[in-house]
């Protein structure tokens, strides 16, 4: 577990890096090669109507390496802490306008708040592709994103029950609204 300035983990933190700690030393285990050099930053649970959400956050660093084995190690952590949908995203630095004053010359445009943003959304989808994206203005200037998802996942591993759970999470982190589908045939 990596905390910025050496605050102490909480109980959460320490419960998922024991899990992410059991599978890495079990057996059994397929990706226990890949979870050698992961660590996380923070762990929070979210209520989503009547289920809840344990979102897990990586350092940017080792998100490479998460990514190759996200559909794997959800279903691992979900056995594990039944009753909650896992989802896992990428601690990412926003920097604002006056970006200068930290001395930097320029602002690359992965540290933007549209990117980060972006980035964030397809990490909550995460092992599902965003196959397309609508922004729908309502007539009183609501923005509302409808996220359509890659329609060949629409069967895998329960991903329709957990729509709800990603419109609350992507809610929670960026605090914009969005509906997640699958594309109507």
């Amino acid at each position: 577990i990596l905390k910025e300035k050496g605050a102490a983990p909480s109980e959460l933190e320490e419960e998922v890096a024991k899990a992410l700690f059991d599978i890495e030393v079990s057996p059994s285990s397929d990706i226990k090669g890949d979870l050698r050099d992961v660590c996380l930053c923070s762990a929070q649970e979210l209520e989503v109507k009547n289920r809840v959400a344990l979102v897990i956050h990586f350092p940017f660093r080792v998100w490479t390496k998460v990514r190759k084995i996200q559909g794997r190690l959800i279903r691992e952590l979900e056995k594990k802490f039944s009753k909650k949908h896992v989802i896992f995203v990428a601690n990412r630095t926003i920097l604002d306008k006056n970006f200068r004053r930290k001395g930097l010359q320029v602002r690359p445009r992965s540290r933007t708040l549209t990117s980060v943003h972006e980035s964030i959304m397809e990490d909550v989808v995460g092992p599902t592709e965003i196959y397309g994206k609508r922004t729908r203005i309502s007539v009183d200037g609501t923005k509302l994103m409808k996220v359509i998802l890659d329609p060949k996942d629409k069967d895998k591993e329960n991903v329709e029950t957990k729509l709800a759970t990603y419109a609350a999470v992507y809610k929670k982190l960026t605090n914009k609204e969005a509906v997640f589908q699958f594309p109507e045939v």
